[in-house]
């Protein structure tokens, strides 16, 4: 079957990512910022202005690619329209612009920054604190292919096996623009590793996901609002067992709000840690406040179980994993849980 195609006569400006130009005064702008002698008095500032340089760079890069590989096809497609490598070039590019018209669609004012991202095992011991450990490994894989670092903040170990939970604060560009969506009950139907019969078991977890925000925000924090307690923090066991109380808990009285850091090397920076992280969930919070409805998927998560997960990961009898909002749906289960996550991301924010 011929392949058919009508290219244009220039590579389409539709602002956003699709404006070369406008990405080059952003990053001249940024240049300049990066100059400055004083730029390392705010260590975090700093990082943050060297971060949204690189993105914005990467991002040029990217579509300087795209319009140079949309040249080159369209001169081979004049010569030799129906040549098997010039259709794959031609479907592979579509699926990269495709891919990159999404960036436009980050237009909260969080979108752009990292995300701190908690994930829950659902009730059922074993089965689900496993499950959670599955989810947490897929999630760090997913950061990892989009180049973002990935750091434990927070961690607790199952009773046998897995994890109970776990914090990561994902940094990268747009890193709470993509995962935002992922927030919900995720199922797992699986045959059992820990039952000796082999019976098929269901598993729930639950994700929340809360943006990293930055000095450029202001949430004000009144300290007779907080408590802190301080605590042993969890290990393995030997000599990584803490044997100070530098583990930090904060709790904002006013919401409820919960927030906890043991990670860190020290009380100090576990405390800071935590506060970074409760200045985040408070500004998710005003932002859920001020929306008209209550977001659909955290309505979805207050209960981790039947009826009300966003995804379905089937592992046995048959491998499909389905989104329940979107229709998207995979038989490669292992490369889902390998990280593969972007087409459901993708289909979450088209469908906004």
């Amino acid at each position: 079957m011929k392949f058919l195609i009508r290219f244009q006569t220039t590579f389409p400006p539709s602002g956003g990512f699709f404006d070369p130009e406008k990405l080059e005064s952003e990053i001249s702008e940024l240049n300049i910022a990066a100059s400055n002698p004083d730029l390392w008095s705010n260590p975090d500032a700093a990082r943050a202005l060297l971060q949204k340089k690189s993105a914005r760079e990467k991002s040029l890069a990217e579509l300087r690619e795209l319009e140079t590989d949309f040249d080159t096809l369209r001169e081979l497609y004049a010569i030799a329209p129906d040549d098997v490598d010039v259709v794959a070039g031609i479907e592979k590019l579509a699926n990269a612009a495709h891919r990159a018209k999404f960036i436009t669609l980050f237009s909260n004012p969080a979108d752009n920054n990292g995300a701190f991202l908690f994930i829950q095992a659902g009730a059922g011991g074993t089965e689900a604190q496993d499950w959670a450990q599955m989810m947490s490994r897929m999630y760090a894989r997913w950061a990892e292919r989009h180049g973002f670092s990935c750091e434990v903040i927070e961690e607790h170990e199952g009773d046998t096996a897995g994890i109970k939970n776990i914090t990561y604060r994902i940094s990268g560009d747009r890193a709470y623009g993509w995962l935002k969506n992922e927030i919900g009950v995720h199922r797992l139907v699986r045959i059992s590793p820990f039952n000796a019969n082999g019976k098929r078991q269901t598993s729930f977890a639950s994700v929340d996901v809360w943006p990293d925000i930055d000095d450029s925000i202001e949430i004000e924090i009144n300290d007779k609002d907080l408590r802190i307690d301080t605590y042993r923090a969890s290990g393995a066991g030997g000599q990584h067992v803490n044997k100070t109380d530098s583990a930090v808990r904060i709790t904002h009285l006013p919401t409820n709000t919960v927030v906890t850091c043991q990670n860190e090397r020290s009380q100090i920076q576990n405390k800071e840690m935590a506060m970074k992280m409760l200045r985040s969930k408070l500004y998710e919070l005003e932002m859920q406040k001020r929306a008209e409805a209550e977001d659909a998927a955290k309505a979805a998560q207050k209960k981790i179980e039947w009826g009300s997960q966003i995804r379905n990961y089937v592992l046995y009898p048959y491998q499909l994993v389905k989104d329940v909002r979107t229709g998207v749906e995979k038989t490669d289960s292992n490369a889902v849980l390998d990280g593969d996550l972007d087409d459901y991301m993708l289909a979450a924010l088209q469908r906004g």
